[in-house]
């Protein structure tokens, strides 16, 4: 771990208060600035959590649940095969007649075979494509789920044919089957294949429970992705797309069901804006271009541009708060966190830069509690650090596992236990609670997860509610008053095929949330924009 002092002032200790019990989230000192802290839940009727819980084993984000179907591809693997996508060479014995009388001929799905695949069958009812490449067979509607692709000839691998076969339907969601992958006249592989359509809702859900819709704003930028309320404003920060630049919008919000766009800022050459955050009059924004930019909101409607720190061109990813220090984000290849000193806001002063020099993707997003940094290091896991003396930082501990991608996370304290809720990126991501007390001995204490072919992306803990941006699942609300056994209270299912420029993708939907304590849920959705949601 390199650990570089970058500035000559005296060190001195974390300006935040100290932890509070039952999940109070410490963000910052500044009660105006939208922080995500929170009080306790009272309003639970769970009984109270002793702080005992059992360690649980680590399953992975990569659980193999094969086989999803009894139909299979007769032909043993290495067989000559005349044409792979022959229906007859398909036992399907097993599978009900009647399982896809009622399919729709489009949609996106989400697969699981030898691999992840997303399988698009636009809603015009045009072309598909399996992964990017176009279908050669097509037959998916009434009464069929069957259809075929072509990969051309790469470094490693012959021209290859792919066909899916559905099977069995148990859900409206999910479709069951099999596969062969044919390359060269023979049969390369086989096997099972589930796809969720992620875009109809699971479990029999409706639009929502325990949340309201009070409005909905779009955001004239690309994709929105993070969002801050502070000064009766939300800042709504967006990297680019493929047709429209990123920015930052502000939006008028002291009356949430009529938001107001005040202003939309750009700078030139400057797209891919992905965090925000405030404190004070400063408005920080992780630019992967200019690095942490600063915007003075003293009028909060009219943001001015001040500076961009450390003042040389820096990728930061994801920024964050609390008390006098700003964390700022730099994903590989600069693999670092920057402390700020930022006790004058608008003057940020680089204090250090931690670095744990491993892995290949670097960090992704940072928690400040008390005295300790979590660091979400993607491949190289959740780390933890001691930062009371930002000039001497010391690494105290982390929690791997094969395959992980540590992404974001939130800590409290709980009877008396230190408490971080960590979720990954990428398909079969989800919640996991750890129990950090030790830092050098981290444990799993619970988990949460919906469907596998989803993933998380951010959260906020206010109190002993958790509220989680979970893409295609929306918007969960859980009560983590008794840690180990997170319970769902509320949820918005906001991802909508529909919408316009959906493409199936795993990564849109509900994506970046702010509990700022005034009843309300702010939600960033990629393509529908700002959601403003009322708490009952």
């Amino acid at each position: 771990m390199a650990l570089s002092g970058c500035s000559s002032s005296p060190s001195r200790p974390d300006a935040g208060p100290p932890p509070v019990d039952a999940g109070t989230s410490d963000a910052g000192d500044d009660s105006d600035a939208g922080s995500d802290a929170g009080t306790s839940d009272a309003g639970t009727d769970v009984p109270p959590w002793d702080g005992t819980a059992e360690t649980l084993p680590e399953r992975t984000d990569h659980v193999d649940r094969r086989p999803f179907s009894d139909c299979a591809f007769t032909l043993p693997v290495g067989a000559p095969v005349a044409a792979c996508d022959d229906v007859s060479l398909f036992d399907r014995t097993s599978c009900p007649s009647d399982a896809f009388d009622s399919l729709d001929s489009v949609g996106f799905y989400a697969m699981e075979a030898n691999g992840p695949y997303s399988l698009q069958l636009p809603l015009d009812g045009g072309a598909g494509d399996l992964t990017g490449r176009p279908l050669t067979r097509q037959e998916v509607g009434a009464g069929s789920f069957f259809f075929a692709s072509h990969a051309p000839a790469s470094r490693v691998s012959p021209p290859r044919d792919s066909v899916f076969a559905g099977c069995t339907r148990p859900t409206p969601d999910r479709i069951n089957g099999c596969f062969v992958v044919c390359a060269e006249g023979k049969v390369r592989s086989k096997g099972t294949f589930t796809a969720a359509r992620t875009g109809l809702r699971a479990r029999g859900e409706s639009e929502s429970s325990g949340l309201t819709l009070v409005s909905e704003s779009a955001v004239p930028l690309g994709y929105a992705v993070d969002v801050f309320v502070a000064k009766g404003h939300a800042y709504v920060v967006a990297t680019g797309s493929n047709d429209r630049l990123g920015g930052l919008a502000v939006l008028d919000v002291k009356d949430p069901a009529h938001p107001v766009l005040k202003k939309v800022l750009q700078l030139p050459n400057d797209t891919g804006w992905n965090g925000v955050w405030a404190k004070g009059d400063a408005l920080y924004i992780a630019s992967a271009k200019a690095g942490v930019i600063v915007y003075d909101i003293s009028n909060p409607a009219d943001p001015q541009y001040v500076r961009a720190a450390p003042g040389e061109p820096t990728i930061v990813h994801t920024v964050h708060v609390q008390g006098d220090r700003l964390y700022a984000v730099v994903p590989s290849a600069g693999d670092a966190v920057l402390v700020f000193d930022v006790a004058s806001p608008l003057s940020p002063v680089l204090l250090n830069k931690i670095s744990l020099q491993r892995g290949f993707s670097g960090p992704h997003d940072s928690f400040a509690y008390g005295d300790r940094l979590y660091v979400s290091y993607t491949d190289s896991g959740y780390v933890a650090f001691d930062v009371k003396d930002a000039e001497h930082i010391q690494e105290l501990g982390a929690y791997v596992f094969g395959r992980q991608y540590a992404h974001a996370s939130a800590v409290g304290t709980f009877a008396g236990r230190t408490i971080a809720f960590e979720g990954g990126e990428f398909e079969g991501s989800h919640l996991r609670v750890l129990d950090v007390t030790d830092p050098a001995n981290m444990r799993l204490i619970g988990e949460y997860q919906l469907r596998p072919e989803t993933s998380i992306h951010n959260m906020v803990l206010h109190g002993t509610r958790l509220y989680i941006a979970y893409y295609h699942e929306g918007v969960r609300v859980l009560d983590v008053s008794v840690p180990p056994k997170p319970r769902e209270v509320a949820y918005f299912n906001n991802y909508r095929e529909t919408d316009p420029g959906r493409d199936g993708n795993i990564f849109t939907g509900a994506i970046g949330i702010r509990v700022p304590g005034d009843g309300y849920v702010y939600v960033v959705d990629t393509h529908r924009g700002l959601l403003i949601l009322r708490e009952p």
